[in-house]
């Protein structure tokens, strides 16, 4: 009997921090992803063929054989129970794994969400980050400082090993390296976790390095086009 070849198409955009955690996670796992770029700025998460495969036009999606999932945390955890049971990046044990999902929504829900709208406004208004909302920054400055704790003695988020909570929030913190903005150099615990994550994952520079470097340069040409309309005063 025939086995049916897996084929997991991924929607993605690279500089996406959820599309790089999705990623991320199928390398650990030993997943093969066949990659279809959506262009943004053609607007192809709106037409008529993506729009029948995600009415919610969202990045990441996946479809697996015909199965249809978004969301990056839902995509991550169905990629590792259905590939990969045993694996211990979403480990089995009620409890662990209970660790691991209550990280995955705290980061999608006050860690990835914060930091956006914390930064968004260097870009949409050109403001210096001096200059940003000092309530929104509170809050993730409250947020590093429970991870700082919760990296004091243990190497990982949840736990002695790597599990997709480390993954997910690794990719979140990266935005804001996007924006050239130092957000874990006072939290000498996080900054341990992040700097031996990103030296020890040895797909890390693959999926990362060079969409960040895109995104980086993207933003800093329209920070500079908008302060050059405003300056000669076209606005």
């Amino acid at each position: 009997m025939m086995t049916r070849k897996m084929v997991i198409d991924l929607y993605f955009v690279g500089p996406s921090p959820p599309c790089r955690a999705v990623m991320m996670a199928a390398k650990h796992l030993n997943i093969n992803l066949n990659p279809k770029y959506v262009d943004l700025m053609k607007g192809e998460q709106k037409e008529e063929w993506f729009l029948k495969l995600n009415p919610q036009h969202c990045l990441p999606t996946i479809c697996d054989n015909g199965y249809v999932l978004w969301e990056s945390r839902a995509i991550m955890c169905y990629l590792a129970n259905k590939y990969a049971p045993n694996s211990s990046l979403y480990p089995s044990d009620p409890q662990k794994r209970a660790e691991v999902d209550r990280i995955l929504q705290w980061d999608l829900g006050t860690i990835y969400r914060t930091i956006g709208e914390y930064l968004a406004p260097i870009l949409r208004d050109t403001k210096n980050p001096n200059d940003l909302d000092p309530e929104k920054g509170k809050k993730i400055r409250e947020a590093l400082q429970i991870m700082d704790q919760m990296l004091n003695n243990q190497p990982f988020l949840a736990g002695n090993e790597i599990t997709l909570a480390d993954l997910s929030v690794l990719a979140s913190l990266s935005l804001a390296e996007v924006f050239d903005y130092d957000l874990i150099g006072e939290y000498k615990n996080v900054k341990r976790w992040s700097d031996g994550l990103k030296r020890d994952l040895p797909y890390y520079d693959e999926i990362n390095k060079e969409p960040i470097g895109m995104f980086r340069a993207h933003i800093k040409s329209k920070v500079t086009d908008l302060n050059g309309q405003q300056n000669t005063g076209n606005h």
